[in-house]
């Protein structure tokens, strides 16, 4: 994944990932003084698992 970063703006992207797992990566590019800061933690998981955590989510967030 390669996007570039702009100080004040939120970025996000997608992917298509055909299996289930935790991915691992790094920042690609030197970046700045934190560049060897940027782990990627991508854990991917089955869409019943998602909408299992999505409904927990918004459940707990509505119940607070």
């Amino acid at each position: 994944i390669k996007l570039d970063a702009c100080p004040g703006r939120l970025n996000q992207t997608s992917m298509f990932i055909k299996r289930e797992g935790v991915f691992y990566g790094q920042c690609s590019e030197i970046c700045g003084v934190n560049h060897g800061f940027m782990p990627i933690v991508i854990e991917a998981v089955s869409l019943e698992d998602y909408l299992t955590w999505l409904k927990n989510k918004i459940n707990f967030d509505f119940n607070v």
